[in-house]
């Protein structure tokens, strides 16, 4: 691999079940727990892996349909469920539902054709998210000396 590939983040603490993601731009994104009796309005992990599906497949259909047309309405939603079972806990059932409007006028033929295209090949070659859920990747978790 090289450095061009590697992506990172980095997770701290902020106070109990409270969180803050950095990436390598200087970028955040604030994230916790659900168990501060629902007061709290920020993600959850499993909320932040919904919306990591939804927002590559998002970014990979925008690009396809809004070089011809600028969208009326373009948004998604990404459902699942959560279970635990034998092999612990988890989501199935994931689905990601598309809602693109697409005004009439120039290029709008153009980009209703290529929508389902650009779904499709978001979902089987594309999203790097999904692709990586889809595929199983392992995921390596050590303790670092203290």
């Amino acid at each position: 691999m090289s450095e061009d590939s590697k992506r990172s983040v980095v997770v701290e603490r902020t106070s109990t079940g409270h969180f803050v993601a950095t990436n390598a731009r200087g970028g955040t994104i604030h994230f916790g727990t659900a168990s501060d009796d629902g007061r709290s309005t920020d993600f959850t992990p499993v909320e932040l892996l919904l919306a990591a599906i939804g927002g590559c497949t998002a970014v990979d259909v925008d690009v396809a349909v809004s070089r011809h047309v600028e969208p009326a309405e373009f948004s998604l939603s990404v459902t699942g469920d959560k279970i635990s079972d034998e092999l612990g806990n988890r989501m199935t059932n994931l689905t990601v539902v598309f809602s693109v409007a697409i005004p009439d006028g120039e290029g709008a033929d153009r980009a209703r054709a290529i929508l389902p295209r650009a779904v499709k090949t978001s979902h089987d070659r594309l999203c790097t998210v999904s692709r990586t859920v889809e595929t199983g990747t392992p995921v390596t978790v050590t303790i670092k000396d203290a």
